[in-house]
């Protein structure tokens, strides 16, 4: 499992998520950050400082923000 950037981010790009990773899986895109769910350790540290609640535990990502759980997968199979 790992953590999930959602609609909220589109446009918004705040970045502080990037910040504090300790494994780089965040990178940003033309329109939001998305994060690498084979490099993300689940730590949580990006939740935590998301201004706009974008990120979400894999698991609890809301039914009607499910499709980015796809979109930040196929992000990074380019």
């Amino acid at each position: 499992m790992a953590f999930v950037i959602t609609s909220p981010c589109k446009e918004e790009k705040a970045g502080e998520c990037v910040e504090v990773c300790p494994v780089e899986c965040i990178e940003e895109g033309k329109d939001m950050f998305y994060i690498d769910p084979d490099i993300c350790i689940d730590c949580g540290a990006c939740e935590a400082v998301c201004p706009v609640e974008a990120i979400y535990h894999e698991d609890d990502v809301p039914d009607e923000e499910r499709e980015y759980i796809q979109i930040n997968k196929e992000f990074f199979q380019s």
